[in-house]
């Protein structure tokens, strides 16, 4: 159970960092208030935003029960963690998080956020390059070396 604490701790600081205070600065800086009806491009980007949350939870609550740690670096998961997202692909809890910002700029129409969106993405694939592969290769050996060659970083089937 500590574990889950632990997780959905790591992940709300997470989530209110990276998905909620600078989005909400961005938009602040850039004068772009909430829309005053609820439009076909708001009911798109909450459907992109809430597909990327259910991701991302998905993800949370697999490292919690299948790998016994947590998404953030300094409490890995103690198994490597193939299951639930992960048989998909090797990264989707980044892919979530890309979703549901972007979600969030098609929303509010906000260029600025949609750009955020992507210097997520674009961070979060040379930290997957540089650190997690790495430390996944040094924690897992083999393991992942299987996995790393059956399911792709980012897409499925792509190695």
């Amino acid at each position: 159970m500590f574990v889950f604490a632990r997780a959905v701790t790591y992940a709300a600081l997470f989530i209110g960092l990276v998905l909620i205070y600078v989005p909400a600065r961005l938009l602040s800086w850039s004068g772009i208030a909430r829309p005053a009806t609820i439009g076909v491009q708001q009911v798109v980007g909450m459907v992109i935003g809430a597909a990327g949350a259910a991701i991302v939870l998905w993800c949370v609550i697999t490292f919690a029960s299948v790998g016994r740690g947590t998404p953030a670096p300094f409490d890995p998961p103690r198994r490597l963690v193939i299951r639930g997202p992960y048989r998909f692909v090797r990264n989707p809890m980044y892919i979530g998080a890309g979703l549901a910002l972007a979600g969030a700029a098609v929303f509010y129409g906000s260029l600025r956020l949609l750009g955020y969106a992507g210097v997520f993405i674009f961070a979060a694939h040379f930290f997957v390059v540089w650190y997690e592969e790495p430390t996944l290769l040094r924690s897992f050996g083999k393991e992942y070396e299987t996995y790393r060659g059956t399911v792709g970083r980012w897409w499925s089937g792509v190695r």
